[in-house]
């Protein structure tokens, strides 16, 4: 049985420890490999060589370090093929779907090679009688990256390449889930030319985490996940003196005005509610229907087109299957209770995925797309993230109902409106209490040079990840105020008629 191993200082290191997590290709059900689970000491050996190696790269200049990620870059677009196929076999989402992963977290390396601009900082001439000030964006250090199983590929590339752009050194530890993207991102860092001990990798569990959250010598965690351990880590994290951005859960709403394009929003409201399986923090699970007509023409449609929805295995090809399978059997036990609990509570159960199988593949962890009707907002499925294939329809009688009721919901990580009305939409783009809004896009991931986040329970901490405030985050000001006294000028110099060059 394969192991996946640690990476720390610039190659795979064996860990001693006797525990390991088990690794399932999800479409099949079978264990294809296992990975270790690194002791407090393994996780105390990388923070020593991410600070060992953080002076030598911080004072590295900003033109070198972006050199290092448009090699990156390349090199992510040279495998990009085999890379969607790692993540495919561990994660269980369709290859195109894989593909899209890398490239939006490709998009990030993009926005981080251009650091040299992104981190020059400000300066103020004469702000006094011959004194300037200038501030400093200066690298924190040794920074943590804890991610989530659903995106092995784009959440830590929202993280380590602006950490990294600007100078500090980065440990990362993967979902145990997924864990061997991870290494293959660490290779192709070296090979790039990041020195050794500037990026590592941690496999474990909430021993492995705990020591990131309070080791003295890590200055920043961003983490991706549940609400919960979201609330866990920003408070750990902020109780020993570390900065943090713990992203967390979402139940993320959309509007559906009686004038929207109705074929248009159905099909929008289909890939974001059942792309991935519905495991996305930025999934569609509620649509708020404006008035009964509106809801029954939305609920016809989407009925047919879940019948022609194909489910199966990723790596599937002419045609490609729309969704895959969810990440293990624990998850699918998980969302059939969840769908259980909505029958139970009165929703009118019109699509269920509980009983899903796929010829060749009776093993594998499949949930067909489910589509409850006549939901309520005092019932489980609309008040928790399920975190998988299930769209929920709740009907409203107008538009300050739904209005409403996504601003008194826990979670504020995206919401969209599907309208023609632009006085509608300009208004719920003010009104509305989330942190990412749709207008006619059921999923308004911003571009890298945009920050990601969201409201209310859907994230600790006060900066976003990537755009600008990823790179305030990973970088803390300086500010330098100068006076210089008369001195004498030197009066001879040393010609040149080389090109001048920076290294």
């Amino acid at each position: 049985m394969e192991t996946i191993q640690n990476y720390v200082n610039g190659q795979i290191t064996a860990s001693s420890s006797q525990r390991f997590s088990p690794v399932y290709n999800p479409a099949t059900g079978t264990q294809i490999r296992q990975v270790v689970m690194s002791t407090a000491s393994e996780v105390e050996q990388a923070i020593s060589a991410a600070s060992l190696a953080f002076p030598g790269w911080a004072k590295a200049s900003p033109l070198k370090r972006a050199r290092v990620m448009f090699k990156f870059k390349a090199l992510l677009e040279t495998n990009l093929d085999r890379l969607a196929k790692v993540i495919v076999e561990e994660h269980g989402k369709v290859y195109s779907d894989a593909v899209g992963e890398l490239t939006r977290g490709l998009e990030v390396v993009e926005f981080a090679c251009g650091i040299p601009h992104l981190q020059k900082g400000e300066h103020s001439a004469n702000v006094g009688t011959g004194v300037d000030s200038h501030s400093l964006m200066q690298p924190l250090g040794v920074c943590a990256g804890i991610t989530p199983f659903n995106f092995p590929a784009m959440v830590p590339m929202w993280m380590f390449p602006i950490s990294l752009a600007t100078g500090n050194t980065f440990i990362l530890k993967p979902s145990e889930k997924d864990p061997s993207l991870a290494l293959e991102l660490a290779a192709l860092l070296k090979e790039a030319g990041l020195p050794n001990g500037v990026f590592n990798v941690i496999n474990g569990d909430k021993e492995a985490v705990d020591v990131l959250l309070t080791h003295p010598q890590v200055q920043a965690v961003s983490f991706v996940g549940s609400t919960p351990i979201a609330e866990y880590i920003y408070q750990t994290a902020s109780t020993h003196g570390k900065r943090c951005q713990a992203l967390g859960g979402a139940k993320n709403h959309c509007i559906l005005m009686p004038d929207a394009d109705m074929e248009m929003a159905t099909s929008a409201i289909m890939g974001a509610a059942y792309g991935a399986a519905g495991e996305r923090c930025m999934a569609l699970s509620v649509v708020l229907a404006v008035g009964d007509d509106n809801a029954d023409k939305l609920v016809k449609r989407l009925e047919q087109h879940i019948a022609n929805m194909r489910v199966g295995p990723g790596l599937v090809q002419n045609p490609e299957n729309d969704m895959g399978p969810v990440i293990s059997s624990q998850h699918k036990a998980k969302i059939c209770d969840y769908i259980q609990s909505g029958v139970a509570q009165g929703a009118a159960l019109k699509i269920d995925g509980r009983h899903y199988t796929v010829k060749g593949h009776e093993q594998g962890y499949f949930v067909g797309p489910t589509l409850f009707d006549n939901v309520t907002p005092d019932m489980t499925i609309y008040q928790e993230e399920i975190f998988g294939p299930v769209l929920s329809i709740v009907r409203v009688p107008d538009y300050n109902t739904a209005l409403n009721l996504i601003n008194q919901h826990q979670y504020g990580n995206g919401t969209a409106i599907f309208t023609r009305d632009g006085e509608t939409a300009r208004q719920f783009s003010e009104d509305v209490q989330a942190g990412m809004i749709g207008i006619n896009i059921p999923i308004p991931v911003p571009m890298a040079f945009h920050s990601f986040g969201g409201w209310k329970r859907s994230i600790f901490g006060p900066l976003n990840v990537h755009g600008g405030d990823g790179v305030r985050f990973y970088t803390r000001m300086k500010t330098v105020t100068s006076r210089w006294p008369a001195s004498v000028r030197l009066e001879q110099h040393t010609s040149s008629f080389v090109m001048p060059t920076l290294e």
